[in-house]
């Protein structure tokens, strides 16, 4: 998939869950930024270019392309918000482990997959053969972040009127 379509999806994902615990807002702002620099490095280290006839084509490395290599990979960049030592970084902090399988599940669909290691090799496995840059399947991955995130704002409207209903009314 295109980075900008990981970047949403990771983002819709994060902000929804961590929208279960944090406000929106904070929970919006904290999961784009670890989206956006998990995604990037993912992407940076998992990614090389190799000379063929046709040329210079990305090919994907384990590296990072790896489910339990992502996972440490999409986790590493919570650890910039560290210093601020508070509870939503905790919270962000766990629901950043989610940045890097959301990653590979959107590569999973993509003509080369991911690495998965079977009899001490590595082996490519692709849940379908996309194009990494198929229009429809792309969008399909924005659709589906943009709906995680309605959802999230949904989340913190419910959250908003039912807590505001009891404070005042009771």
């Amino acid at each position: 998939m295109k980075l900008v379509t990981h970047y949403v999806f990771s983002t819709g994902l994060l902000t929804l869950l961590s929208s279960f615990f944090l406000n929106f807002y904070t929970a919006f702002f904290l999961s784009s930024i670890i989206a956006v620099l998990g995604n990037s490095l993912i992407d940076r280290l998992g990614h090389k270019e190799i000379q063929t006839r046709r040329g210079l084509i990305p090919v994907r490395t384990p590296l990072t392309h790896t489910l339990p290599r992502s996972v440490l990979w999409g986790w590493v960049p919570s650890l910039i918000l560290i210093p601020l030592n508070s509870y939503e970084v905790v919270i962000i902090s766990l629901i950043a482990l989610l940045n890097g399988p959301s990653h590979m599940l959107l590569d999973a669909f993509t003509e080369r997959g991911i690495y998965v290691k079977r009899n001490g090799k590595w082996r490519r496995v692709a849940l379908a053969h996309f194009s990494y840059d198929n229009p429809a399947v792309n969008g399909l991955a924005i659709l589906l972040g943009i709906l995680m995130l309605f959802a999230a704002t949904q989340l913190h409207i419910y959250h908003y009127n039912y807590y505001h209903y009891f404070n005042y009314h009771f």
